[in-house]
C-alpha cells in the first residue's frame, strides 16, 4: 500500500511538473505579452493547468481506479475543479498577492512557490475524493 502511494505520488508530481510548465507559459503569455493584471493572469493560468493535470491524472496517475465513461469523467472533473481547483486558485491568488503585491517578489518565482505549497493538499484531495477507490462489493 505504501509503495503504491509513493509511486502514485511520483506520477502525480510528474504530471504536476508538466502542469507547472503549462501554467508558467500561460502566465507569461498573459501577463508579459498581453499585459493582463498578474492576478487575472494567474487565475487563468491556474485553470489551464488544472484542465491539463486532470486529463493526465485520470489517464495516467489514477488509471488503475477504473475507466470512466463520459458522465463519470465529467463528474470527476467537477470534483477535481472544485477541490484541486479551489485550493490551487485560492492558494495561488493569496500567495501571489502576498509575495508579489506585499513583498515585490518576481511573479514567476512567487508562482513556483505557490504551486509547491498547494501540491500536497491537492494530492490528498485527488487520491481520497476525486479518484476515490471503488467500493468493494461482496
Amino acid at each position: 500500500m505504501k509503495k503504491r502511494t509513493l509511486f502514485r505520488w511520483l506520477k502525480f508530481n510528474l504530471v504536476g511538473s508538466i502542469g507547472i510548465g503549462v501554467q508558467l507559459a500561460v502566465l507569461t503569455a498573459l501577463h508579459s505579452a498581453l499585459h493582463l493584471p498578474y492576478l487575472l493572469a494567474t487565475a487563468l493560468a491556474v485553470e489551464t493547468a488544472i484542465l491539463h493535470n486532470f486529463l493526465w491524472h485520470e489517464r495516467y496517475t489514477w488509471a488503475d481506479r477504473g475507466r470512466a465513461g463520459p458522465l463519470k469523467s465529467l463528474a470527476r472533473f467537477a470534483k477535481f475543479n472544485a477541490s484541486n481547483g479551489a485550493v490551487s486558485i485560492s492558494g495561488n491568488l493569496v500567495l501571489m498577492w502576498v509575495m508579489v503585491g506585499a513583498f515585490g517578489i518576481n511573479c514567476i518565482l512567487a508562482n513556483l512557490a505557490a504551486i509547491a505549497t498547494c501540491s500536497i493538499v491537492n494530492f490528498l484531495l485527488s487520491d481520497r475524493f476525486v479518484f476515490e477507490e471503488p467500493i468493494q462489493r461482496w
